[in-house]
């Protein structure tokens, strides 16, 4: 079963005064059936972006949900992450209604959030160096904001490869940028404040619309 690290401005606001949440969607890898447990490292990482980012959130009377998934892998089509995110999306519409959700993906997580993009709550996606191969698809990006971020130095996914969906997603999305890190890698371990001020900027930023 999927779980959800959830951080609501409850004791700031009145419940149900949330209007937006930020998804956070952490990454993986291509093939397994590993569960996903509270050592995972992708989970953990994106649990620290949660941290940083929720303050700022909060004080917008912003909420932020971190996924975790069921299984580690990719697989074949992703559909178990997929799945895990439409049912996270579902949970936060119990709680929230319908208010506008910005998916906030890492690496696999990134590739997660352009294929449920097209949920009708979905404001817009936040890629942090995103897992975006060539046959990814931009379908689901349709009148919906697009924001990526990568280093050049990354050796697990390619900066060349997400410069050019962003390029694709020009002709359907309402908005694409692409954003140069510079020679970071691909955990985000280095130049830290600049990763979260990304994540926190472009998440708040497409929320306010």
């Amino acid at each position: 079963m999927p779980s959800l690290t959830r951080r609501d401005p409850a004791g700031r606001h009145q419940r149900g005064a949330v209007r937006g949440v930020v998804l956070l969607l952490h990454g993986g890898t291509e093939h397994s059936e590993e569960v996903v447990d509270g050592r995972s490292a992708s989970w953990r990482r994106m649990g620290a972006i949660q941290r940083a980012i929720t303050p700022a959130a909060h004080e917008q009377r912003i909420g932020t949900w971190l996924l975790r998934y069921r299984v580690r892998g990719w697989n074949e089509n992703g559909v178990s992450a997929i799945e895990d995110a439409r049912w996270a999306l579902e949970q936060i519409g119990r709680a929230h209604g319908d208010v506008p959700v910005v998916l906030l993906g890492h690496s696999m997580g990134g590739r997660t959030a352009i294929h449920v993009a097209d949920d009708p709550v979905v404001r817009g996606v936040v890629g942090l160096a995103p897992w975006w191969p060539p046959s990814s698809p931009v379908g689901a990006l349709n009148d919906r904001h697009l924001r990526a971020a990568h280093g050049r130095s990354d050796k697990i996914t390619s900066a060349r490869q997400t410069r050019a969906l962003v390029e694709r997603a020009e002709r359907v999305a309402a908005s694409a940028e692409f954003t140069d890190m510079g020679r970071v890698g691909h955990y985000m371990l280095r130049r830290i404040p600049a990763w979260n001020a990304f994540a926190r900027d472009a998440s708040l930023a497409l929320l306010d619309g």
